[in-house]
């Protein structure tokens, strides 16, 4: 026993000490807010993708998302994600294999599980989802200050708040949100994206999910920043309006912006082989055609969320379906040991990561072997 806690340790310092500025690993995390686990695993909702309050054209939206099987839906839905991560990647929360991801915060709205997803801490004090700079510290930050990668984490947000959950001020971590333009210079791209973003008449605390994920992709593309954090927003906005049709196609469109980022990433040498994606929400929503709508303590299934895994360091499992409880906090700690940095804070953390395997050809990168 004493031997095998030693060759551990020896593991773990070897994975931290190797990891220099030059070959320290990149981690994406992608999310796309309140997006329910019911749709990843089953795909279209058959009672909801059937009611007229809910979608415009029933037809159409049954022969773009619906199949006989959840299988068959789910794959129409996010064919990246069923044939590409359930492959190459890990996915957890299908309830219907009792393997499940649940929120551990009390209010089960945006900014707590924000918080929770980067600072380990289900917080119990409220924020409504307000403007509030967070005082926990979090994993972002904490990378941050490490050599290997100061300088070079990022964020983009769809929603105006995410500047305060991430304390952008304490941190520095920018942190680009909501319809804030981009440094233009000389640049072309960014100046388009200024103009389009200026156009947008009817503007909220949302931005057009397009237009968040073209402004992380040019600064990747630019700059080459070793942490990105790029939060979408659109599947939440719809389905709070009662569009179950345009909550789909916000759905499908993430799992193609997902898809084009990991082949963009995976055709560029800084970041090939040695990039992980951990996709996941913020928190779930109302199980039925009732109240699928909202989410909230008050609502039961708001805490029931779902991970995905990707890339370099991420066993080949696809789909979990051992019995299996994980908790939204754990993410933070997983983010800290995929780049080999131990996150420690003031505040409690979920500090057990997601389980991982680093293969023997990965170990023998991290020596130098």
């Amino acid at each position: 026993m004493k031997l095998f806690l030693f060759s551990a340790s020896l593991l773990l310092c070897i994975t931290a000490i190797a990891q220099t500025p030059d070959t320290a690993r990149n981690i994406f995390i992608i999310t796309t807010d309140g997006f329910r686990w019911q749709e990843v695993f089953n795909g279209a909702d058959s009672i909801i993708i059937s009611d007229n309050d809910y979608v415009q054209d029933t037809a159409l939206t049954h022969q773009m998302y619906w199949a006989s099987t959840p299988e068959a839906r789910r794959e129409k839905l996010m064919p990246f994600f069923w044939n590409v991560i359930a492959r190459q990647g890990q996915l957890y929360g299908n309830r219907a294999w009792n393997n499940q991801v649940n929120v551990k915060n009390f209010y089960k709205i945006s900014y707590p599980g924000y918080n929770e997803i980067f600072t380990g801490y289900a917080d119990p004090r409220f924020n409504p989802n307000s403007p509030i700079a967070n005082r926990n510290i979090n994993v972002l930050e904490y990378i941050n200050q490490q050599d290997a990668y100061k300088g070079q984490v990022v964020a983009f947000s769809s929603w105006n708040i995410m500047p305060y959950i991430l304390n952008e001020t304490r941190s520095h971590v920018p942190v680009n949100a909501g319809y804030e333009n981009l440094e233009e210079d000389t640049d072309s791209t960014n100046i388009l994206i200024n103009q389009v973003q200026n156009q947008v008449a009817h503007k909220n605390n949302t931005r057009h999910d397009l237009l968040t994920y073209a402004s992380a992709r040019e600064y990747i593309t630019q700059h080459h920043p070793k942490v990105v954090f790029l939060s979408l927003g659109e599947t939440d906005e719809h389905a709070h309006h009662g569009e179950y049709d345009l909550y789909l196609q916000k759905a499908n469109d993430v799992d193609h912006m997902i898809a084009s980022l990991w082949y963009q990433v995976q055709t560029d040498p800084f970041y090939k082989n040695n990039t992980t994606f951990i996709i996941t929400t913020d928190h779930g929503r109302g199980r039925n055609n009732n109240n699928w709508k909202t989410h909230g303590f008050w609502i039961k299934g708001s805490g029931e969320t779902w991970i995905a895994l990707l890339g370099a360091g991420i066993t080949p499992s696809g789909e979990m379906k051992t019995p299996q409880q994980l908790w939204q906090k754990q993410i933070a700690a997983t983010i800290a040991q995929l780049t080999g940095v131990s996150f420690q804070t003031r505040h409690s953390t979920g500090n057990h990561p997601i389980a991982t395997t680093f293969t023997k050809e990965e170990i023998a990168g991290f020596t130098g072997n």
